[in-house]
């Protein structure tokens, strides 16, 4: 999807539309706002329903200052317009309040961005402005003070987020990546102390090369080809849906009969992939024209090493990544579902699946289908797509499960001799 072709006004729509689905705020809360190129602000309504928001409900404000449209701007529109008015380079500006966030902001705290090495390459540094009314002139002038510093994201004392960007998906990335290391973190604090990772490990992501692939132009599309592409974008979808990865991260792979392999495009929104975007990759190519995955080489690994394996999923939900970014192991004798599919779950160093690659592939198999990289991933493994990522939902449940029995009482896993008799009786 090119998400740039869209009228400002539909953006704006998709964006919130998305925002309220996910629980990220609610009916009345929340405000987006578009600069066009002629100047005119593009922004959210005053009092109307953010779930059902249409293109015609949205309002446009010109640089003289005319408001066009059948309601009331936002009361926050001053902000916005402080904003733009201080950072030419913005075009977009989102402001939300997340449970996940505007917990932080009720204990005066930032998240943590140094938990996983994406989140400072989206965010950039996070600052905090000082509480103030809604819509007042005070509460404008905290923000833009942030903002005229080079911020581009910024919390907000008792009240929620603010994200400026270059256009809307851009600050729709950075204020879900915030979020989403939020949610991280107070699940890494539930069962251990979060590790951070340094500025030379940070660095070591963001200068993670693209394979190095040559291209070739494919002809023809086997109906095994065009059905795995249809089932993967489903699958994708749902797992985006269910907060298993966010908008730009998480990779999906699948291995086709003649031995070549499909796999996720670099950085386009999981959302919203379409079949045409999944990448092909054959013989050591690429499906010319597109950017896979930066993962794709350990995928080819891991599939020449074991010929079961048949999907691999890269994901990073936040109930098994606080185990990641913590010294907490992860057990997978929960319930014997968990067990089954699951089995023994092994950790590997941060950086691992880039680093070592051979080895990350000999790790994961099909009796150990599961790799937890520190501070950075998992891996699953399955003998289909659909098998994979069902271990994947039994992974997040399982996680998700161990830290809320955490604040119940006690932790009492299946025993040796249970999981003995599970392996008997399923033939494990």
């Amino acid at each position: 999807m090119r998400f740039d072709l869209l009228h400002p006004a539909d953006q704006l729509v998709m964006i919130m539309d998305r925002i309220y689905q996910y629980g990220m705020t609610t009916t009345s809360g929340g405000n987006l706002s578009i600069r066009d190129r002629n100047g005119d602000i593009w922004i959210t309504p005053s009092g109307i329903d953010k779930g059902s928001l249409t293109r015609d409900d949205i309002m446009r404000v010109t640089p003289s200052g005319e408001i066009i449209g059948r309601h009331t701007p936002s009361v926050e529109l001053p902000f916005h317009r402080d904003i733009y008015k201080l950072r030419p380079d913005l075009n977009a500006i989102l402001h939300a309040h997340p449970p996940t966030l505007v917990a932080f902001s009720l204990a005066r705290q930032i998240p943590n961005t140094r938990l996983v090495p994406s989140v400072k390459a989206i965010c950039g540094e996070v600052s905090m402005a000082p509480y103030e009314v809604p819509g007042s002139e005070k509460l404008g002038e905290y923000l833009s003070a942030e903002f005229a510093k080079g911020f581009n994201t910024v919390m907000m004392e008792n009240h929620g987020v603010c994200c400026g960007a270059s256009n809307l998906f851009r600050a729709f990335m950075a204020f879900e990546t915030l979020d989403f290391c939020g949610r991280i973190e107070i699940d890494a604090r539930k069962v251990g102390t979060p590790r951070e990772l340094s500025d030379v490990q940070i660095n070591m992501d963001s200068e993670k090369s693209h394979p190095p692939l040559d291209a070739f132009v494919s002809r023809l599309t086997s109906s095994e080809e065009c059905a795995a592409r249809r089932d993967m974008c489903k699958l994708i979808h749902r797992a985006y849906d269910q907060r298993l990865f966010n908008s730009t991260q998480g990779t999906f792979s699948q291995r086709l009969s003649d031995g070549s392999f499909l796999i996720t495009p670099y950085k386009k929104d999981r959302k919203y992939l379409e079949p045409e975007d999944i990448v092909l990759i054959k013989n050591g190519m690429c499906e010319a024209g597109k950017t896979p995955s930066r993962s794709a080489l350990l995928h080819e690994a891991i599939y020449q090493t074991h010929p079961d394996i048949g999907s691999v999923i890269i994901a990073h939900p936040p109930a098994i990544m606080a185990f990641a970014c913590t010294d907490a192991e992860f057990d997978s004798r929960t319930i014997p579902e968990s067990y089954i599919n699951l089995r023994h779950v092994q950790r590997l160093p941060y950086a691992a699946s880039a680093m070592d690659i051979e080895g990350t592939a000999k790790a994961l198999t099909m009796s150990s289908p599961i790799l937890i990289v520190d501070n950075q991933c998992v891996i699953v493994a399955g003998n289909t797509l659909l098998n994979a990522f069902d271990k994947l939902e039994v992974l997040d449940y399982s996680a998700k499960a161990i830290i809320a029995a955490r604040d119940i009482g006690p932790l009492v896993m299946i025993t040796p001799e249970q999981v003995r008799d599970i392996e008997i009786a399923f033939n494990l």
